[in-house]
């Protein structure tokens, strides 16, 4: 078998970028825009219920395309909440996945000094769990669950006393990727 030429390979190259780019705007016409925000409804048309409490509106994102590992948020995953401090009480967090991979909510004590997004991560690509206080990851329903599909939203209320929490995403490789945020309660 001869290699191919230069040339060739430059051809190839080209066509199949351009068939990629074909696939892509297929794809986004075919899941069409992202939609967010309180009472988020998704392709299956669930709404989130009247919340209790402090509403603090949480968006999971990605970019859709392979989460690049190491430390920060070189991965494209965000996990953004509306709200950076609350009162202490009932506090209802309605997650909305604006992504294109599963996600989930997890609510996490941050001890101390510490900072959300240095917690230890294990062999599995997820952070230890340990003191959770509650969790949004069931599409359309409330708490646990399997994660929150794209295009939908899932929620929890809990009762948070004041402290520094760590909202975080706990997929496998997720939290490495960036998806962590701070919420203050007072």
């Amino acid at each position: 078998m001869t290699p191919l030429s230069r040339r060739s390979q430059l051809l190839i190259g080209i066509l199949a970028t351009l068939a990629l780019t074909a696939l892509s705007l297929a794809a986004v016409a075919f899941l069409g825009p992202q939609r967010a925000g309180v009472g988020f409804a998704n392709n299956a048309g669930c709404a989130a219920p009247g919340l209790a409490g402090t509403v603090v509106n949480v968006t999971a994102t990605d970019m859709g395309g392979p989460m690049m590992g190491g430390p920060g948020r070189m991965g494209g995953m965000r996990l953004t909440g509306d709200h950076a401090t609350v009162p202490h009480g009932t506090v209802s967090f309605l997650v909305t996945n604006a992504g294109r991979y599963t996600h989930e909510m997890v609510i996490l004590p941050l001890p101390g000094t510490q900072i959300a997004g240095t917690r230890p991560v294990g062999g599995d690509g997820k952070i230890d769990e340990a003191g959770s206080l509650g969790e949004a990851s069931a599409t359309c329903a409330e708490g646990t669950g399997q994660g929150i599909l794209p295009r939908s939203s899932g929620w929890v209320t809990v009762d948070l006393p004041p402290g520094r929490y760590e909202l975080v995403c706990n997929f496998a490789g997720h939290y490495t990727a960036g998806m962590y945020t701070q919420l203050t309660v007072t």
